[in-house]
């Protein structure tokens, strides 16, 4: 008999709950979507964006500020925001501790790093900044796996306390090249650093958008020989895993989904901590959660950056801002719960 919690789609079986989750997440996402478009100094109905949006209107200015600003803007705010949620369900789900995000284990401070480096020591083009921060990415990802590593496997425990003094000493090290730099590059940097789609145009997002709508995708692939690697390593080998194949893979996939999120708009802090966590929350699910993670690393960071340009307009604030001031509340009551248990 199957029980009432389930239904399969596909031969795949879902929980309810989960399903309803996401549904409702997709619905938020949608709305944030629809204010994205319309909000802003030239304010449209939602008739108007629509007709806008598919090139329904004779008003070649709202179509320019529908196609040309808007919306390059909010497929970045989806599109990151789902890849730091799969990146944190990730790692998370690796470490078995509800910090080991890439926030917390340095890989999102790696990627800063090696865009701080090419803007300060290189002044670089926005291109060039882009692949400093894959590049720093990819390199701090390989130290802290290979200084993790205990009797040739991977230590939960070390990745943890490796990735916080790894993140550590990025930080001082972005902190001194910001310093050193002429007055300038150091502006760029830290307007950088703080994490903002302000000035999102479609050439900024074409190659970074493409390679993480590719890299989601290959994640939720993964979800399946992750949730039983999470049983542990002897159990998976027992019906089957290779574990340290699948390990390997799903680790190069996270790394890659923060190191191109983050050239994407610069580090957007706290999102892959607290998209996980909320999402299995809200859905109660038993398995991995990849997908409504994913949607709501979406509907975080959509959300996050209404706030940030329309809270105080015109001013315009980094999603950074916004996503490091919930991320750090979100933070600490996660902390005191951990404390209680």
């Amino acid at each position: 008999m199957t029980n009432s919690r389930f239904h399969s789609v596909a031969g795949v079986r879902l929980e309810k709950r989960a399903v309803r989750t996401g549904l409702v997440l997709i619905a938020l996402i949608f709305c944030g979507v629809i204010l994205g478009l319309s909000l802003g100094d030239y304010p449209m109905s939602f008739q108007q964006t629509v007709a806008h949006l598919f090139g329904l209107s004779n008003d070649p200015l709202g179509q320019f500020f529908v196609r040309g600003q808007r919306l390059p803007r909010v497929i970045a705010t989806v599109v990151v925001g789902a890849g730091l949620g799969v990146a944190g369900c990730i790692f998370q789900q690796l470490s078995g501790n509800p910090l080991g995000s890439p926030d917390i284990i340095g890989f999102t401070v790696g990627s800063a790093t090696g865009a701080v480096a090419t803007i300060t020591l290189f002044n670089g083009s926005p291109v060039l900044i882009s692949a400093g921060a894959i590049v720093g990415g990819l390199l701090t990802a390989v130290t802290v796996y290979f200084l993790a590593l205990q009797n040739r496997k991977l230590s939960a425990i070390r990745l943890v306390l490796v990735g916080i003094g790894m993140a550590s000493i990025l930080q001082a090290l972005n902190g001194l090249m910001i310093v050193k730099a002429s007055l300038s590059a150091a502006q760029t940097a830290m307007q950088w650093m703080a994490g903002s789609f302000n000035a999102t145009t479609w050439g900024d997002v074409g190659f970074g958008v493409s390679a993480v709508g590719t890299l989601v995708p290959l994640a939720l692939l993964l979800s399946r020989p992750l949730g039983v690697i999470v049983t542990g390593d002897d159990l998976a080998t027992g019906l089957g895993v290779r574990v340290e194949y699948y390990r390997l893979q799903l680790i190069g996939v996270g790394v890659l989904l923060t190191a191109l999120c983050v050239a994407i708009s610069g580090p957007v802090a706290f999102v892959a901590l607290a998209a996980p966590q909320l999402a299995r929350r809200l859905s109660r699910g038993s398995g991995v959660g990849m997908g409504n993670a994913a949607l709501m690393g979406s509907a975080l960071v959509v959300a996050s950056d209404l706030v940030a340009q329309r809270a105080f307009a015109p001013v315009q604030l980094p999603v950074g801002v916004v996503t490091g001031l919930l991320g750090g509340i979100y933070l600490v009551w996660l902390l005191a719960q951990q404390w209680r248990k």
